[in-house]
């Protein structure tokens, strides 16, 4: 602290106070803070701390919003902690190029405030008000990624510090490139390892002319799985399809106030102009039907789709006001989406047998679904056996099907024993091989 206290005044700290809050996480897992907290406002400084810490051989985690749901921010061997929270500027908007300059600090819920009257809108949603840099740092996706891409699609390119504080950029403005090695894929979902994002340039697209959304209740898992690809398979470009199952339908109805059928269900949202926005609906009500669906029940007025989407986005805590006093053990596991509804049929045997309260919510358009394992946490047992069918019945289910975990939240500490099954052990040491090139 004594080495950066001069450049950073009140901006480095070893209170205990401040080091718990950048300890902890929506993931649930045990605290781990750091020995010190700084927060930079410029590249400048985040290379000042970073060489100091290289120096050192003190371990350096990058914090953005603290919203992970894997433990992705846990300074597990202590170090230094950098709070990316003042770096949150919106430094260039190019309304002709469709992108925007930003720090990694911006949150984007205020990026999309901030872009409200250019007519562009940024849309990769993971449902939390997360952290643009923490984003790319975990090659964040959500709800929008069946029609928009992740992150890997929405990154143009980085500007980063190295662990020896060298600052690079990966890219150039031009939307292509056959020169080289493409450097902005190699540190978008690196997860601080390769170094720290001080500035991400993002491609932005146009707000829809309209939009409307529409909830779709099913007899079965597998009726709603089914409609899905054939939705898919006819290329209806929907900008949204999300399911949630009936445990979690409850916990939205108690969460929001709503009074849908307790059954899976779709959550289906439609962009473009007025016309195919309606034919597109249409389609998907033709399909739906012939997969035995309910009634479509329609949300086209702006404070009906906020109020529909932020129960989906908040369905980590609907999902534990069915057991109060719980924590949630994530999944999050992506599968073919062909494989998608015998996987959810395992994932479900397998937890009705083992007594513990799962709600379910997935990316149905991607293959990509989380379960909430709901845990009393002073129950040592319990949590055991949560966590043993997370590694016996999502990760080998998924590894049966060919998928991967996670799919969405990026890897970090609660996903380093998946990480090992999903890639073979010569893959592992090419990746553990590219961190030791950046060192």
């Amino acid at each position: 602290m004594d080495r950066l206290r001069p450049m950073l005044g009140e901006r480095v700290t070893d209170a205990a106070s401040v080091r718990g809050q950048f300890g902890r996480s929506e993931a649930y897992r045990q605290p781990s803070p750091p020995d010190l907290v700084a927060r930079p406002a410029d590249a400048g400084e985040v290379q000042a701390i970073v060489r100091a810490c290289h120096e050192l051989r003190a371990p350096v985690v990058a914090f953005g919003a603290g919203t992970s749901l894997e433990g992705n921010a846990a300074a597990v061997r202590g170090g230094l902690c950098l709070d990316m929270s003042a770096m949150d500027q919106v430094v260039a908007v190019r309304l002709a190029d469709m992108d925007v300059r930003v720090g990694p600090g911006i949150r984007r819920k205020a990026l999309n405030a901030a872009l409200r009257d250019t007519g562009l809108f940024f849309p990769i949603d993971p449902g939390a008000a997360a952290s643009i840099g923490g984003m790319a740092s975990t090659r964040g996706s959500g709800t929008m990624a069946v029609r928009y891409g992740t992150m890997r699609d929405a990154v143009l390119s980085l500007e980063v510090v190295l662990p020896d504080g060298r600052l690079i950029r990966t890219g150039r403005r031009a939307r292509k490139s056959a020169a080289g090695y493409d450097l902005t894929r190699l540190f978008v979902g690196a997860e601080g390892t390769l170094g720290v994002i001080t500035e991400v340039t993002l491609r932005l697209h146009p707000i829809p002319e309209a939009i409307a959304a529409a909830v779709c209740p099913f007899p079965a898992l597998r009726a709603a799985v089914d409609a899905t690809i054939a939705v898919m398979q006819v290329a209806i470009p929907v900008a949204r399809i999300e399911l949630l199952d009936a445990v979690m339908m409850r916990g939205v109805n108690r969460y929001a106030g709503f009074a849908y059928p307790e059954q899976p269900t779709l959550f289906v949202e439609f962009h473009g102009t007025r016309n195919a926005v309606g034919e597109q609906g249409e389609r998907v009500r033709a399909i739906v039907a012939e997969h035995g669906a309910a009634e479509m029940q329609w949300a086209r007025e702006p404070e009906a789709r906020s109020r529909l989407w932020h129960a989906r986005d908040n369905t980590l805590y609907a999902g534990r006001g069915l057991r109060p006093g719980s924590e949630a053990i994530i999944t999050d596991v992506c599968v073919p989406i062909s494989a998608l509804a015998e996987c959810l049929e395992e994932t479900s045997r397998d937890l009705e047998s083992s007594g513990l309260l799962a709600p379910l919510v997935g990316h149905v358009g991607d293959g990509n679904f989380h379960l909430l394992l709901l845990v009393d946490p002073s129950d040592g047992a319990e949590i055991a056996r949560a966590r043993a069918r997370c590694m016996r019945g999502s990760s080998r289910a998924r590894l049966r099907s060919t998928g991967r975990a996670p799919a969405s939240t990026g890897l970090a500490r609660a996903s380093g024993r998946i990480w090992c099954r999903n890639w073979a052990a010569r893959s592992r040491r090419c990746a553990r091989s590219n961190r030791r090139w950046t060192r």
